[in-house]
């Protein structure tokens, strides 16, 4: 590590204080391959990448973002793709000393990398370990071989497994994503594979019902009918089972697709979703940054070539620049704190918004039983809501 800067990221990890806090975000774009399945920003390049071009546009967009949030004191720091993974653990060094650079960063903070096991080597881990990372996500995505190939990986079970191992013993926390609701998949299977993820997971699991993207290959082979995904009560089934099965194994669900022990919670993503500031950088990254009483929604160009040449002109890559009225800041909170068991600040929302949720509206979710109270100053999504959840949202919005 560089002298002059912290020592970021060996230290415990620092717990949840419950507020939104401050995140920094680096979208690393490139992949090995593109999933057929995936909608994100993932280019695939067939020559190397020039690491140390992308590492200096990083730390020079960092800068950027520094200017546009004022000093912050951040309280974690997530590397997404695309697949991380791919870069050297140089350039994830130089990254975050960038950030430490720009920004206070407190010794002991969450600072996650996504990898997938294809691209995992026990070098390259510790290397990533020794930059600061303290906990990495693994894209597992299925634990049988058959639905990896059906969902384009390029690891088998094996390679998953040797990840995962690799993952427990060098990174203090870990966690790992799934894919369910897969063709043909029944609710017997399901928890089957589920309660052997669990047998191998330490805190924290991601488990995401398998949804189908435009402009993605899985789009036209659904639409032409090559593959069948589960219906609406069968994908329900799924969910259910998904929820009883982690709470009993102690793996409760804290947002609508996360399960963690108490206190093993990605605190990144609750930046997200209690709806606090975070600086977007790199290729296709978006931020939310407050200046006074406006919340700045910042967009920067997804063409990693094009970010590139944008940043070493200009400083930055940001193509779309938006100041959020305070409305539209309130929607953006009821849209994300739903998705938490811990629900939404009310107080928070009706500063924002000016006015008190519908009575109306209200009751009558409060009657279905789709939303509840927590006391007077939280109101949560239960169980039955979360399955109808952008209904809810959109019914307590108007």
């Amino acid at each position: 590590m560089t002298p002059d800067l912290p020592n970021i990221g060996q230290s415990p990890l620092l717990p949840d204080t419950g507020e939104p806090g401050f995140g920094v975000y680096v979208h690393w774009p490139f992949c090995a391959a593109k999933c057929p399945y995936c909608d994100f920003n993932s280019h695939v390049r067939h020559q190397p990448v020039d690491q140390e071009r992308f590492a200096a546009a990083f730390l020079k967009e960092t800068e950027w973002m520094r200017r546009l949030s004022g000093p912050k004191t951040v309280t974690s720091i997530f590397l997404g793709g695309g697949t991380p993974s791919l870069m050297e653990p140089a350039t994830v060094e130089t990254i975050l000393n960038g950030i430490a650079r720009q920004w206070h960063v407190p010794d002991g903070i969450e600072i996650t990398m996504e990898a997938n096991p294809s691209s995992v080597e026990a070098t390259r881990f510790r290397g990533y370990r020794a930059a600061g990372v303290n906990r990495v996500s693994l894209g597992v995505q299925a634990l049988n071989d058959t639905d990896l190939k059906f969902l384009g990986r390029l690891h088998d079970v094996a390679d998953a497994l040797k990840a995962i191992g690799l993952a427990r013993d060098i990174f203090p926390r870990m966690s790992f994503d799934l894919i369910y609701a897969r063709p043909h998949q029944t609710v017997e299977a399901w928890e089957k594979e589920l309660r052997q993820a669990i047998s191998y997971a330490v805190d924290h699991l991601s488990l995401y019902q398998l949804t189908i993207e435009e402009e993605t290959p899985f789009f036209n082979l659904h639409k032409a009918g090559k593959f069948i995904v589960p219906d609406g009560d069968q994908s329900a089934l799924l969910y259910e089972a998904t929820q009883e099965i982690t709470a009993s194994e102690g793996l409760p669900a804290y947002e609508v697709s996360n399960h963690a022990k108490p206190g093993a919670e990605s605190r990144h993503n609750l930046t997200y979703w209690r709806y606090g500031d975070y600086a977007g950088i790199g290729p296709g990254a978006h931020g939310r940054l407050t200046r006074g009483s406006e919340k700045l929604a910042t967009a920067t160009m997804r063409r990693p070539e094009g970010w590139l040449d944008l940043v070493e002109k200009h400083g930055h890559g940001i193509v779309d620049e938006e100041r959020l009225s305070r409305d539209e800041q309130a929607d953006e909170l009821l849209l994300m704190g739903l998705r938490l068991r811990e629900g939404v600040d009310l107080a928070r929302w009706q500063q924002l918004s000016g006015r008190d949720p519908d009575p109306d509206r209200e009751q009558a979710l409060l009657e279905h039983g789709f939303i509840e109270r927590l006391g007077n100053s939280r109101l949560r999504c239960t169980p039955q809501g979360m399955l109808i959840l952008d209904a809810v949202v959109a019914d307590l919005a108007c």
